[in-house]
């Protein structure tokens, strides 16, 4: 098992889709770091060979992303700016209803149970 972040990754699966298991990494941005480290994306995790696993965590930590941790410390600081300047999309993450424009009157039912759970904390 390949450990990469902090992020256990599945041994079975291909390596392009298995570093979506680290937040902020999607496919596309997977397939960017693969290609930078000159890794096939269809070699399965257990296939892969001692250098290219130090390769790529050697890449994740010096890259120009953000993942994990530093990632969810930026969106929750953008978060706590807009909160602070009052503005309407701050309002609309303090009260937990949804921020892009969607309807209310009817569908935001999920996004309403969840910011109803956040405040609580």
């Amino acid at each position: 098992m390949v450990r990469l972040l902090g992020n256990n990754l599945a041994s079975k699966k291909k390596i392009y889709i298995a570093l979506t298991a680290i937040y902020g990494i999607g496919i596309s941005k997977s397939f960017k770091i693969l290609k930078a480290v000159n890794i096939d994306p269809n070699t399965r995790v257990f296939n892969l060979t001692e250098n290219n696993i130090s390769a790529l965590r050697d890449y994740l930590e010096t890259s120009e992303y953000k993942f994990e941790g530093d990632l969810k410390r930026l969106i929750s600081l953008d978060i706590k700016r807009l909160i602070d300047i009052n503005s309407f999309r701050g309002r609309r993450h303090l009260k937990g209803l949804p921020v892009r424009g969607q309807r209310t009157r009817t569908n935001s039912r999920t996004s309403r149970q969840l910011g109803l759970f956040i405040r609580k904390k």
